[in-house]
């Protein structure tokens, strides 16, 4: 059994999404980022960074892994899946797992702070994260014009930049002219694992209203 310290965001969707892919039973245990229990002392041995999502791993000596991509790259070892057994693709898929920790998320991560957190507007840097994810987004659909798969097969890679991809329209970018990206994210939107994964936990931001009560909240956590 695998307990999974989790929230709804992306990196936590990346997780679920490998959890139900690889068919591991698991057990959910939701961070409440808004009351800061990633923050707590109990949190905090697990993680010292602060940050979902972290699995434990009873059925390995209770091993504790946190930061999503060192945890998709765990499981893919544990199970032999997700990852291609072919040294080539192997090694693309984690050129592209690695594009998205270190592109991918931070990019988008930024826009969505400056486009949706600050209430006063600073045009520049929301230019800047805007036009870097799209950038990002281009690079990506390059990437599929020729292959259905970022690694040719399925894997880790597709699952990571999915789960940030699909929340686009948060980060205030849009896809159009970007045939292939869209083709690739409708096609993992039809897969169970995608479908169910995404919804686990439950989502504490339920509006796409930038007035709602919650992103005041989040507001609230960024300029802290």
């Amino acid at each position: 059994m695998i307990d999974i310290y989790t929230a709804a965001t992306p990196n936590g969707h990346k997780i679920t999404i490998a959890l139900e892919e690889l068919q591991l039973p698991y057990q959910v245990h939701h961070i409440h980022l808004f009351d800061k229990q990633q923050k707590t002392p109990e949190f905090l041995a697990l993680n010292p960074n602060g940050k979902i999502p972290v699995i434990v791993d009873h059925d390995n000596r209770d091993q504790v892994v946190f930061e999503s991509g060192a945890i998709l790259l765990y499981l893919a070892n544990k199970t032999g899946k997700l990852m291609p057994t072919d040294p080539d693709r192997y090694w693309q898929a984690m050129q592209w797992l690695m594009f998205q920790i270190g592109g991918i998320g931070p990019m988008m991560g930024q826009a969505n702070v400056f486009y949706r957190y600050f209430e006063e507007k600073i045009p520049a840097a929301i230019d800047r994260y805007q036009h870097e994810v799209r950038r990002l987004f281009s690079v990506l659909d390059g990437r599929l014009e020729r292959r259905e798969y970022l690694a040719d097969e399925y894997s880790m890679a597709d699952i990571a930049n999915w789960s940030w991809v699909r929340i686009h329209n948060w980060s205030g970018v849009s896809t159009d002219g970007l045939p292939h990206l869209q083709r690739w994210l409708a096609q993992l939107a039809q897969r169970p694992a995608c479908q169910v994964g995404i919804t686990i936990p439950e989502n504490e931001i339920t509006s796409d209203n930038p007035a709602d009560e919650l992103i005041k909240d989040l507001r609230a956590m960024v300029v802290k």
